[in-house]
């Protein structure tokens, strides 16, 4: 999951990411998680704060949830760079490391490099249609 949709996920309770977040460790799908990708996570949401109904606490909370049902991945080779931002190296690094079948991001283009490597990059809407969340 890139970090845009789990921003998105904080941000409104309307939305297909927040919907895939509640849905995060419940066996419906894998999650896999790095310690750059959560130190991602924090800092982006904390720049966010005021943008974001949770309080730090909540945060903190949450993305041990995230670190506790997630598959840990170690990140041991980098292809950087690859794709035009570090940080979507740095997602792509991890899907691959963590032989996930997709990224789930609303910026799909931001991974079109990545395509050679068999991920499929979707949006939070179509993969929950993918697993049946959605009609």
């Amino acid at each position: 999951m890139d970090t845009n949709v789990f921003i998105a996920a904080l941000r409104s309770k309307s939305g297909a990411s927040y919907r895939l977040l509640l849905l995060v460790g419940l066996g419906r799908f894998e999650v896999v998680m790095s310690v750059p990708l959560v130190l991602g996570y924090e800092a982006v949401a904390n720049r966010m704060m005021a943008e974001i109904p949770i309080d730090g606490g909540g945060l903190e909370d949450l993305l041990s949830y995230l670190c506790g049902v997630a598959d840990p991945v170690k990140i041991h080779f980098l292809w950087r760079p690859l794709l035009g931002d570090a940080k979507d190296d740095m997602v792509l690094e991890l899907a691959v490391a963590g032989h996930c079948d997709c990224i789930v991001t609303h910026n799909g283009k931001d991974f079109e490099g990545g395509i050679r490597f068999g991920i499929e990059v979707i949006s939070a809407r179509n993969f929950l249609r993918s697993i049946g969340e959605l009609s």
